[in-house]
């Protein structure tokens, strides 16, 4: 079956990381981290982090954006920038693309961007602000893909069910 993917180039920010990857187990997405990351996921300091859902993430490292793509052929990237033209809503997201999201300090190399600049987008704010949280964009946008995609893996029907008293 196929399945989203979040693609966090050189996160900096373990929390930030955290959330996103329990996200990610609650949504059943893959989670991709390129390396160097601003912190360590080693088994001690994931549980010294209370991240006891870890275990349950389909994750993989990579050492650089190379092997990301070496190891991920013909993958669809949509990167998100506040530099894109096109809003993260006008997109088709496929059932299996790649949601990438950039360092918390300077987002995605600008040589990336202009290498594929129709697979940019962004997320509508007011002109002064200079970015969302990481987790909280990555979790907008997932949330939009997977709409898009009728929440197709997601077991809505026990959910909703456990939300009548």
């Amino acid at each position: 079956m196929a399945k989203l993917n979040i693609v966090l180039y050189e996160p900096e920010i373990p929390h930030n990381t955290g959330n996103i990857g329990r996200t990610c187990v609650a949504t059943d997405t893959r989670l991709h981290l390129i390396e160097p990351l601003g912190f360590d996921i080693s088994e001690k300091a994931v549980r010294r982090a209370g991240m006891d859902y870890w275990s349950r993430l389909d994750v993989t490292s990579y050492r650089n954006y190379e092997e990301f793509l070496a190891k991920n052929p013909g993958a669809r990237i949509y990167m998100a920038t506040t530099k894109a033209r096109q809003v993260y809503t006008e997109v088709s997201y496929e059932p299996d693309c790649y949601l990438m999201f950039g360092k918390e300090s300077g987002g995605i190399p600008e040589e990336l961007l202009v290498q594929h600049p129709a697979d940019c987008i962004r997320i509508p704010m007011l002109g002064e602000t200079r970015s969302l949280n990481l987790s909280n964009a990555a979790a907008i946008v997932l949330y939009e893909a997977l709409r898009q995609n009728q929440f197709e893996h997601l077991n809505l029907q026990g959910q909703l069910h456990r939300l009548h008293w």
